[in-house]
């Protein structure tokens, strides 16, 4: 569990540590430009990454959602 907990840092470090890789208006992505693509695709990204810590956490075994 212990390394499933250490993706919790992936979005943090994708979404601050390459921020000013991404700080760019060119390419644009899907009609937004990349730096705007890059901010909303690790919001998904950690919407993502969050229910996988979530389905594999043993704290979370053997309850039922009210």
């Amino acid at each position: 569990m212990k390394y499933i907990k250490i993706l919790l840092w992936v979005p943090f470090i994708g979404l601050l540590g390459f921020l000013s890789f991404a700080n760019k208006i060119e390419p644009y992505v899907l009609g937004m430009p990349f730096l705007l693509f890059w901010i909303v695709f690790w919001m998904v990204l950690s919407s993502v990454i969050l229910t996988i810590v979530y389905r594999f956490d043993p704290d979370n075994k053997g309850r039922d959602p009210e």
